[in-house]
C-alpha cells in the first residue's frame, strides 16, 4: 500500500508541474505580453526558469514513482524527504504569497501528503 502512496505522489506531482506549466504560458506570460520587459532576453530568461521549475517537479515525481522500484531504504528515504521538502517549500510559499486562494497550495500538499504517506 504505502509503494502505491508513494506512486499516486509522484503521478500528482507531475500533474501538478504539467499545470503549473500551462498556466505559466496561457495566463502568467500571455497576461505579461502586454508588459515591456527590456532587455528583451530578461523576458526569455524568466520563462525558462519558470519551466525549469516545470521539469524539476517531473522529475521529483518520475523519482517518487520509482523509488519503489529501487530496493533501496536510503534511496527511498532520501527521495521522500527531499521532495517533501520541495513540494512542501512550494506549498507554503504559494500559499503565503497569494494568502491561501490559489489551489496550488493544496496540491502540493497532496503531493506532500502522498508522499509522506508512502515513506
Amino acid at each position: 500500500m504505502r509503494d502505491l502512496l508513494l506512486q499516486c505522489s509522484g503521478v500528482a506531482a507531475i500533474a501538478v508541474a504539467l499545470i503549473h506549466g500551462v498556466l505559466g504560458e496561457t495566463r502568467i506570460f500571455a497576461a505579461a505580453g502586454n508588459t515591456t520587459i527590456e532587455p528583451r532576453g530578461l523576458r526569455t530568461l524568466l520563462r525558462l526558469v519558470w519551466q525549469a521549475g516545470t521539469v524539476a517537479w517531473i522529475g521529483g515525481g518520475v523519482l517518487l514513482i520509482a523509488a519503489p522500484g529501487m530496493a533501496s531504504e536510503p534511496a527511498r528515504h532520501w527521495i521522500v524527504v527531499t521532495m517533501a521538502v520541495v513540494f512542501g517549500f512550494g506549498a507554503l510559499a504559494n500559499a503565503w504569497a497569494k494568502r491561501g486562494r490559489h489551489f496550488g497550495w493544496v496540491a502540493l500538499s497532496a503531493v506532500v501528503a502522498l508522499a509522506v504517506a508512502g515513506y
